[in-house]
């Protein structure tokens, strides 16, 4: 299966990512793997940044909707995709 990332759009939607240029968005959407999950479906995002791109998750400090991040596990409540690399990736970019 082709690995599937984020798109520099999506990453743009995200509160905590959109000061950055769309070049940098671009790179760091390449390094995140794109995932959909199915109701009731778990992602466990320990030690990793992730973004909701569509859907509902649930963590631990509650639901998530689009545009939103997480650094823990995530529980799809409905059909949702989701999209995540490495802390330290994500820190190589943001700083």
């Amino acid at each position: 299966m082709r690995h599937q990332s984020a798109t520099a759009h999506e990453l743009a939607r995200i509160a905590e990512l959109a000061g950055l240029p769309g070049e940098t968005l671009a790179r760091l959407g390449e390094r995140m793997v794109r995932r959909e999950l199915g109701p009731g479906e778990a992602l466990d995002a320990s030690g990793r940044f992730g973004v909701v791109l569509s859907g509902m998750v649930r963590g631990q400090a509650g639901l998530l909707r689009p545009g939103e991040t997480f650094a823990e596990s995530v529980t799809a409540l409905t059909p949702a995709t989701v999209a995540s690399c490495e802390r330290a990736v994500y820190e190589s970019f943001v700083g």
